[in-house]
């Protein structure tokens, strides 16, 4: 485990990041030039609302944008310092489950249906690992032991339909952690599930990169799960990182107005009962058609005449690792600081 994230060295590093979908209605922008690091043992939160690009860039890290209609246009992502993009489609498959792996948001489409559990993790093992079928049986019911399904080597021969929504999920991540992967990507893994299992998945993906020392990029939608969990936190908007910070910085230093609608949708335990929630007015923009200001102008009560000409960098603002793309943002912090709990 590392102890001191400033001595980490880099895992992952994306540089101008740009993915398409070349549709019959236009073109889409997934994903605009998105650059960032994400450091050995590192938590990384990716939030903002659907259709924000967050699953897409995560994808596109993993190879597996379809394609047609999709293709990554340019970019790097350099993952131990190699382009992942300038990889075939053998190499990448060497690289998926060994070294990166990814959970997603529905375990019963993730799994085989019919396969069982069992089978389908020693697979991973038998491919990535070089066991043979007895070794990789022992070291699965480890696996469904470690994420804390009950009588788990009695569960290897069960399918998947015969596992509760939690359990699946548990499944999956301990097959993601079959390859013991440097980095492990969870897209919204606890959005189907109920509150108490969402709880439960989330304390179990702490205990693992505790244990482990792998790095967690966690794709949600959740603000909530974000300060529980992460240590840092991209936020996105129509394809562009429009936040970026540690978690304190996000929530305590607040810049961008569409981080601050976010976190002020939130609720809260200390407000009056009856208190109405915050919504952020408007709606996402098409992404088929984007302006060529910033992409939150309709949505923004701090908007002036040079947000509709120019979508703003991804620069520094007064703490050290905090970036933020908004012509405006000077004025946001204005706003917000005396209102800091």
């Amino acid at each position: 485990m590392i102890n001191s994230m400033d001595q980490a060295e880099v895992l992952l590093e994306i540089k101008d990041l740009t993915t398409r979908f070349y549709t019959e209605e236009g073109v889409v922008y997934a994903v605009n030039g998105v650059s960032y690091t994400l450091k050995e043992g590192e938590i990384l939160g990716v939030v903002g609302e659907s259709g924000c690009g967050k699953s897409v860039h995560a994808l596109s890290i993993m190879g597996l944008i379809p394609s047609p209609p999709g293709k990554i246009d340019k970019g790097e992502v350099l993952f131990d310092g190699r382009d992942l993009l300038k990889f075939n489609q053998s190499e990448l498959r060497d690289i998926r489950g060994s070294q990166v792996a990814m959970v997603f948001q529905d375990p019963m489409t993730s799994l085989n249906p019919v396969y069982t559990v069992g089978f389908q993790i020693t697979e991973v093992l038998s491919i990535h690992k070089g066991m043979n079928d007895k070794e990789a049986r022992g070291v699965a019911g480890e696996l469904l032991d470690k994420v804390g399904i009950p009588g788990a080597h009695d569960r290897l021969d069960d399918y998947p339909h015969q596992f509760s929504g939690g359990m699946r999920q548990r499944a999956m991540i301990a097959m993601a952690l079959a390859g013991d992967p440097k980095l492990l990507i969870a897209d919204e893994p606890t959005t189907a599930l109920d509150v108490t299992i969402q709880a439960q998945i989330i304390d179990l993906v702490k205990r693992l990169q505790e244990n482990l020392g792998m790095a967690v990029m966690w794709i949600t939608h959740d603000l909530g799960v974000v300060a529980e969990l992460a240590q840092n936190v991209n936020v996105m908007y129509a394809g562009y990182i429009v936040e970026r910070g540690s978690v304190r910085d996000i929530f305590k230093a607040t810049r961008h107005p569409y981080t601050l609608g976010l976190i002020g949708s939130l609720p809260r335990l200390d407000e009056a009962p009856g208190t109405e929630l915050v919504a952020i007015p408007g709606l996402p923009p098409d992404l088929v058609d984007l302006p060529k200001g910033c992409p939150f102008v309709p949505r923004c009560m701090y908007a002036v005449e040079q947000c509709l000409e120019e979508m703003p960098p991804l620069e520094q603002t007064d703490g050290k690792d905090h970036t933020v793309a908004c012509w405006r943002w000077e004025h946001v912090v204005g706003e917000v600081t005396a209102d800091v709990r």
